[in-house]
């Protein structure tokens, strides 16, 4: 038995690079150069050493070039997508959004953080929380609110609801467990067959990392060499359970069997942004799939059905809001670098709750769908069949 125990820990693999986690605080960045007096023009900072991890590959660089704009826009977004999500809360509590609703307050940093390394030709497809990617992706506010209040003014026109809104780079949040993550890799397979030097960012939950369909849609596009990026929103918790409990190996960057991976620190903004950049650079040059794990934080519970506190303590809740909120880790960044100051961002502040309150009481003004909209949007418009069939042969429906 002790020659048993020998070969078993011989046979472990090292993994003296986990030695360490990955730094989740959000505001561990420094300053390296000066800041400029022009808004536009580039300095550096440099990240945590603690920021990634790698697996099979380098780390991305930890010297960052911002702008004092790059930065603005960023807490922009990211304290717009906050109010977004806040409405949202608000609104379901006050049974105007019925159904299922899973929020991202707490998680921006990885929405902004994806958006703000990619372009507007690269495609993005994820589950539950799509809200702020929506929005980022060409969407509007009022389009997303509507959508949740079911009305006509909605992305889908009050017909599909909270995991059902697209624009034409980003193909919806989806409802199905891991689902999205195979039609990701077929989306990526479709740019390289049109050899469009884009890439496809597939995004799925911890919860989700054990589905069988994710570990074949790896295979499928580490054997293609697709130039699609996996992306793990590592928020600790899977529904009502930690990680720890559903995963044996909860190093989800490292499971990709022979596709390289990052781990991210999924607080920091700056960190994300510069994973994001170098995991789109990685598959466009054409080296073929990448995983990346943010580590980051969600807020609330799962849904809004969840309060998020049966498994977790409100200690634990309140110590990732007052520590490592990614928001109040970038304000940190702006204000210690001179970027703007606290009135400044009080003013954007202020900016993004009055665009927020003023698209929720557009998307209310909105009606509902009528009964006739239940025929329509079915197919791809200019796609249409001459007719659809119904259950009965009265309910068959003609296109005019």
């Amino acid at each position: 038995m002790a020659t048993l125990r020998c070969l078993r820990r011989s046979a472990l693999p090292r993994l003296s690079i986990f030695s360490r986690g990955v730094q989740t605080s959000a505001d561990t960045t420094r300053l390296t150069s000066g800041t400029p007096e022009d808004s536009s023009e580039p300095f550096q900072v440099t990240l945590h050493e603690d920021s990634f991890h790698s697996y099979k590959c380098d780390t991305p660089s930890l010297d960052v070039s911002v702008t004092k704009d790059s930065l603005l826009d960023m807490y922009r977004q990211m304290q717009t997508m906050r109010r977004m999500e806040m409405a949202a809360d608000a609104l379901y509590k006050a049974k105007l959004i019925r159904g299922f609703c899973h929020l991202a307050i707490g998680q921006e940093a990885v929405s902004v953080g994806i958006e703000s390394g990619i372009t507007p030709e690269d495609r993005v497809i994820t589950a539950y929380r799509c809200h702020p990617f929506a929005v980022l992706r060409g969407g509007t506010i009022k389009g997303v609110i509507a959508e949740l209040l079911g009305r006509q003014a909605g992305m889908s026109h009050g017909k599909g609801g909270s995991m059902h809104i697209f624009t034409p780079s980003f193909f919806g949040g989806n409802g199905i467990v891991g689902a999205q993550v195979p039609v990701g890799a077929g989306i990526a397979f479709a740019q390289k067959y049109l050899e469009r030097k884009t890439a496809t960012f597939a995004l799925y939950g911890d919860g989700a990392s054990n589905q069988g369909q994710v570990f074949e849609a790896f295979n499928m596009a580490k054997l293609w060499d697709l130039p699609c990026v996996f992306v793990c929103e590592n928020n600790k918790y899977g529904m009502g359970t930690s990680a720890e409990r559903s995963s044996s190996n909860t190093k989800y960057f490292t499971r990709g069997d022979q596709i390289p991976g990052i781990q991210v620190n999924g607080m920091d903004i700056l960190a994300s942004h510069q994973a994001v950049k170098f995991a789109r650079e990685w598959v466009v040059e054409g080296k073929g799939p990448l995983l990346l794990e943010f580590v980051t934080y969600r807020y609330g519970g799962h849904s809004m059905s969840d309060p998020g506190t049966t498994y977790r303590t409100r200690e634990e809740i309140q110590r990732m809001r007052s520590t490592q909120d990614p928001i109040r880790g970038l304000q940190r960044y702006i204000e210690e670098w001179g970027v703007a100051s606290e009135e400044d961002l009080k003013a954007i502040d202020k900016q993004a709750k009055q665009e927020v309150d003023r698209a929720v009481e557009e998307a209310k003004e909105s009606p509902e769908p009528e009964v006739k909209d239940l025929w329509t949007d079915i197919y791809y418009k200019g796609t249409e069949p001459p007719f659809m069939r119904g259950r009965e042969r009265e309910e068959v429906r003609l296109h005019y």
